[in-house]
Parts: C-alpha cells; sequence; structure tokens
C-alpha cells in the first residue's frame, strides 16, 4: 500500500492534471469549431481522394449534390464560395452521389462503365474501373464498393487529423503552462514538502467549496514578474511546463478516472492486521 503522503501527492497533482487537461480539451474544441477544421480536413481529403485539387471537377459536383451537402445551393465554383461544408459524409451517400454524377443514363449499368472509361483524369479512372469490375454486374454492388472506399479513405484522413489534433493539443497545453506558470516539478515539491496542503488538495475533488479554492490558491501557479529573466532557473521552469503539456495529451477523461481510482484507494485505507 503506498504512503498517505505518496498517495496525497499523486491525487493532488492528478487533479491539477485533470483541471489543465480539461481545460485543453475546452479550448481545442472550441478552437476546431471556430475554424471549422473537421469540414476542412474532409474537404482536402474528398480532394484528395478523386484527384481534384482545384476543386473543378468531381469534387465540386459532389459536394453540389443534395445528399453531400444539403445545405449549399450548388452555385459554388471553389471551396471559399462553399455556402456551408459538411463535417461528415456517410459512406453510403457519398456512393450514391458519386453514381448521379458519373451515370449518364440512370440505372444503365453498362453505360456507368462507358461513363468511368470516359473519365479524363487517368488515376480517377482506374480506380472506379477496378471497383466496376468488382462489382460484378450490379449497381448496389458498384455502390457498396464506392462506399468502402470512401470509408478506408476517411479512416486516413482521420488518422490525419487526430495527429494535427495532437500537435494542437500540445502547442494550446504549453501555451497555458507557461502563461499561468503550471510548472510540475514545483507542484510536485509544494505537495510533497506540505503534506497537508496535499491533504487538502486530495479532498478537494469531493468537496469543492470556498475552503478547497483557497488551497488551489496556496499552490505555486502564477507569476510573481513577468516575464520572467532568461536565467538557469527558467530551464528548470522550462521542463515543468513541458511535463504539465505533456500531461495534456493523455486527455482529461483519463486523468479524472485515475483521480477516481487514487480516491478510492485513499479512502479503502490499509488492511486491518490479521485479516
Amino acid at each position: 500500500m503506498f504512503g498517505s503522503t505518496v498517495l496525497e501527492v499523486a491525487i493532488g497533482m492528478t487533479f491539477c492534471y485533470g483541471f489543465v487537461g480539461l481545460l485543453v480539451t475546452t479550448l481545442q474544441e472550441a478552437l476546431a469549431s471556430a475554424l471549422r477544421l473537421r469540414a476542412r480536413s474532409l474537404l482536402s481529403g474528398v480532394k484528395a481522394m478523386l484527384n481534384d485539387y482545384a476543386f473543378t471537377g468531381l469534387a465540386r459536383a459532389l459536394y453540389a449534390h443534395l445528399l453531400v451537402n444539403p445545405r449549399d445551393d450548388g452555385s459554388a465554383t471553389d471551396p471559399h464560395t462553399l455556402a456551408t461544408k459538411p463535417s461528415y459524409i456517410a459512406p453510403q451517400h457519398f456512393a450514391i452521389a458519386l453514381v448521379d454524377i458519373l451515370q449518364t443514363a440512370p440505372g444503365d449499368f453498362a453505360q456507368l462503365g462507358r461513363d468511368i472509361d470516359a473519365l479524363p483524369d487517368p488515376q480517377l479512372r482506374a480506380v472506379l474501373q477496378s471497383l466496376y469490375q468488382r462489382a460484378d454486374g450490379e449497381l448496389a454492388a458498384f455502390q457498396r464498393c464506392a462506399a468502402q472506399w470512401f470509408d478506408q479513405t476517411m479512416e486516413r484522413v482521420s488518422g490525419a487529423y487526430k495527429r494535427r489534433a495532437v500537435a494542437i493539443s500540445m502547442a494550446i497545453s504549453l501555451l497555458i503552462a507557461v502563461l499561468f506558470n503550471i510548472d510540475s516539478v514545483q507542484l510536485f515539491k509544494a505537495l510533497w514538502q506540505h503534506p497537508a496542503l496535499a491533504a487538502q488538495i486530495a479532498a478537494a475533488p469531493a468537496s469543492l467549496d470556498a475552503d478547497a479554492l483557497a488551497t488551489l490558491y496556496r499552490l505555486p501557479v502564477g507569476w510573481d514578474a513577468f516575464p520572467p529573466r532568461l536565467d538557469r532557473a527558467l530551464a528548470g521552469h522550462a521542463a515543468g511546463w513541458l511535463l504539465t503539456a505533456a500531461s495534456s495529451l493523455f486527455g482529461a477523461p483519463f486523468w479524472f478516472d485515475l483521480l477516481q481510482r487514487l480516491v478510492n484507494m485513499r479512502g479503502t485505507g490499509d488492511k486491518p492486521r490479521g485479516a
């Protein structure tokens, strides 16, 4: 069993990391919503998928389709003139819209093949010809293949978006750590050297009242003078800021789940002798 001081310090650090993680998540979601990062990533993925980076061919026709972009009037000539950009496209809707755009004779599977053969882009033509051959003469099968193609492509787009989100999260958390001087090293020292403060922080998740908030204000967070002087102490602060920023990569749910486990562990206490 952990010693009480070690456990309370761990709870205090976890509580601080959870609070920072929650703040970072909130700011990141607000930034993503304001800049419409998901919609822009989806549009970039569709343009790359259809090899229409100039947004003059199949990608533009797709974004003018009601199933893909029902809130747009279809008159956009470039991405900037789109009235709306969807943040999500259902694979089935993509497949239906693609067939609607490609075919010149609705319901005629043989004509669809000729329409694909007439596409000017050799790379896109080769991909669609492969899907057409796998469909084995059935339009519904071609739509299923197109939906699977879109789904697999969007998995890669989602992976790229997540990597970008991690970078943004790290940048936001580092900015927060520097602006508010949330130094993990100094936090640990303060909690370790003042067990009573660590115990009060450990009790805060269960009773976040005025006294608990007053206890939080005693943490070594914030600046006495800003900007700081460029000296050896600043290098130590930088290490602490990086630790705080790195903690946000685990996400607020991870830290609050760990906090709950640590609080339960503290409440269990040591087992009685002879038990």
